[in-house]
């Protein structure tokens, strides 16, 4: 049960320099314990104000859970994004994907060249992270359709650890055609610097899931 909007764009396809050039990636750990007036779980809300906001896509990445808890929440997920026409891509369970008919599976790159040489049958839009070129040559042979690269800007997310910088972002980006989506520390303003690096836009987490930086302009009645 996918849409027809196209996740991933072409490369060269131009789009405004908006939410629709962000992937939202999810923590729904950031909410626990939490929920909202209503009774309903605050993550779920949220992602509800984010579809609103038509990102990119939405990559539903609680790869901690069990599959069958996984495929449930994916399946709530996946009805917010069909409300609002945004790609819907899971996260590490193909199964959950199969069943749910995903717009797209993101893999981590161990996990995929795994399932290659076992010939398991997988969806035919995948993503994988790279951390290096050799990552990029190796995510091209085993058939992504989409690369997250990072992280570029240093990030909360991965405290002590240096980030790879614009010049790694500009290294992947000249060394394939695939899309490519920067992640670690994207705010607004950085998000205009991926994109003259050659990004086909960022991910975001922490900054889209808490606080405005990027919602504050999505009307009242869009959330």
């Amino acid at each position: 049960m996918s849409i027809s909007k196209k996740f991933p764009p072409a490369k060269q396809e131009k789009q405004s320099e908006t939410l629709n050039r962000l992937i939202c990636v999810t923590n729904r750990h950031l909410f626990d314990d939490i929920e909202d007036a209503g009774g309903q779980p605050s993550f779920l809300a949220r992602l509800e104000r984010i579809a609103a906001a038509h990102p990119a896509a939405i990559v539903l990445r609680e790869k901690d859970m069990e599959e069958g808890a996984y495929e449930a929440l994916a399946r709530e997920v996946q009805a917010i994004c069909l409300r609002h026409q945004v790609p819907f891509i899971a996260h590490t369970f193909v199964g959950a994907a199969a069943h749910l008919g995903a717009d797209g599976l993101h893999l981590p790159l161990p996990l995929l060249r795994r399932l290659r040489e076992s010939r398991a049958v997988l969806p035919a839009h995948l993503g994988t992270s790279c951390h290096s070129l050799e990552d990029v040559r190796e995510a091209e042979r085993l058939g992504c359709s989409y690369l997250i690269a990072g992280h570029i800007y240093a990030t909360s997310c991965k405290p002590g650890l240096p980030p790879r910088g614009l010049a790694f972002l500009r290294e992947v980006t000249a060394a394939t055609e695939l899309p490519v989506y920067a992640i670690g520390g994207i705010t607004p303003a950085r998000l205009r610097e991926v994109l003259a690096a050659g990004a086909a836009g960022g991910c975001a987490m922490s900054s889209l899931m808490q606080g405005n930086l990027w919602l504050t302009k999505i009307p009242e009645n869009n959330r």
